[in-house]
């Protein structure tokens, strides 16, 4: 069974970091690329960042870029999200998706992955 499990989500304030982890299981993790996407109240769901599975090349949107770092360690079928001067703006549900590496071709929409996460809620607030 494939289960992807997001943890790391929390209460910040303003300018402060959070880490999010996605733990993968059931599937060949490192045939696989991973990204990170939210979904704020009342919003559509974003795309954030991807990580593929073998090289480990990233792709950032501009909302996140230089802010967000992605990265993934196959031995522990983990990716994670580094979130560093985090803003109020940045409160969301945060997911994690997986799908295999050779069928993605839009790292950042959503319909291009097969598996989710039940998600993890980060607010950014003083």
């Amino acid at each position: 069974e494939v289960q992807l499990v997001e943890s790391g989500g929390g209460l910040v304030q303003p300018g402060g970091s959070l880490r999010l982890s996605c733990a993968a299981s059931g599937f060949s993790f490192n045939e696989y690329a991973v990204g990170w996407f939210r979904q704020a109240p009342g919003k559509e769901r974003e795309g954030l960042s991807c990580i593929s599975g073998s090289r480990g090349v990233t792709y950032y949107a501009n909302s996140v870029k230089g802010r967000f770092t992605i990265s993934r360690d196959n031995g522990k079928n983990t990716v994670y999200l580094q979130m560093n001067s985090l803003k109020p703006e940045d409160t969301a549900v945060y997911y994690c998706a997986a799908v295999p590496e050779s069928h993605l071709e839009q790292p950042l929409w959503e319909s291009d992955y097969d598996y989710w996460g039940q998600g993890t809620q980060v607010t950014i607030s003083s």
